[in-house]
Order: C-alpha cells, then structure tokens, then sequence
C-alpha cells in the first residue's frame, strides 16, 4: 500500500506518517515497507493522474507498506483512526489464538478417535473392500447391450 493511501486510511498527511516510520525505523524492517524506484514511479504516474512534481505533486519517492508495515504503522500514529485500527488488530489475534485454540481440541479428539478405532482396522478395511468391490463393474456388467449379430 502507498504511504499516501496508507496516510489517508489513518486520517494523517502523508509527511506525518514517512515523520512517524523515520523516528521509529527500527519497527519498519525491508519486509515491512520498501521505496519504489524511479522506475516504478514513472510507471505509476502513468497509470494514475498524479501531477507532476513541478505542480505541487510529490517531491520524493514513494514508500510502499507491506501488510505487516501497515500495521506496524498503526502503532506509531497517534491519530484517532490508527488507534482504533491498532486496537482492532489486537482483537483480531485475540480471537485467532482463541479460533486456534479450537481446532487444537478438534486435533485431540481426531487423536482419541483414531486410537479407538484402531482395534476395528480389520473390519474397516474389509468394509472399504467391499464398497469398492461395489464401485467396480463385474465381467457380466460388460458384456454388450443389444442383439448379438449371427453369422
């Protein structure tokens, strides 16, 4: 995410979000936020009307915010807006560890089924002989439908 998109979710300038990560670089590690190069800019103002920056567009580089970066940016913003996505991030591993949390005892109730039925592996696997012996055609199935031609 651009640091101008990422600036307007949180309800700052975009000169208060690059402040904040600069005072705070050691949180915004290269696989958090990244510059584009010249390059990538040309290409971008293409795609997009921007203005140039000889009429009041942008003057540097942008900043490009992995999803982590994003977040990380909510936490050194005191804006209004990244509080509240601070604190809506904060619930949501909340309830990831809860929802993991969940499917850990899904996991150990699979492991007791599965040692109790290890006693039947006998008569499951002849139950699964026998459905498959259903799913294959029989030598009578495959014999031709209609008359059969005399000589």
């Amino acid at each position: 995410m651009l640091d101008s998109d990422l600036a307007r979710a949180y309800g700052v300038t975009t000169a208060i979000l690059n402040q904040a990560v600069k005072r705070n670089a050691a949180r915004f590690p290269a696989d958090f936020r990244f510059q584009v190069t010249g390059e990538e800019f040309a290409n971008l103002m293409s795609q997009f009307v921007t203005s140039s920056s000889g009429h009041g567009g942008r003057r540097k580089l942008p900043w490009v915010f992995t999803e982590h970066g994003a977040l990380m940016a909510a936490t050194v913003l005191n804006s209004p807006r990244a509080v509240e996505m601070s604190v809506f991030v904060i619930r949501a591993f909340i309830r990831l560890r809860a929802y993991a949390r969940g499917h850990a005892e899904i996991a150990q109730r699979l492991d007791i089924l599965e040692r109790r039925v290890t006693d039947h592996d006998d008569d499951l696997r002849e139950m699964f002989d026998a459905l498959r012996g259903l799913l294959t055609p029989s030598p009578r199935d495959t014999r031709e439908i209609g008359f059969a031609k005399t000589g």
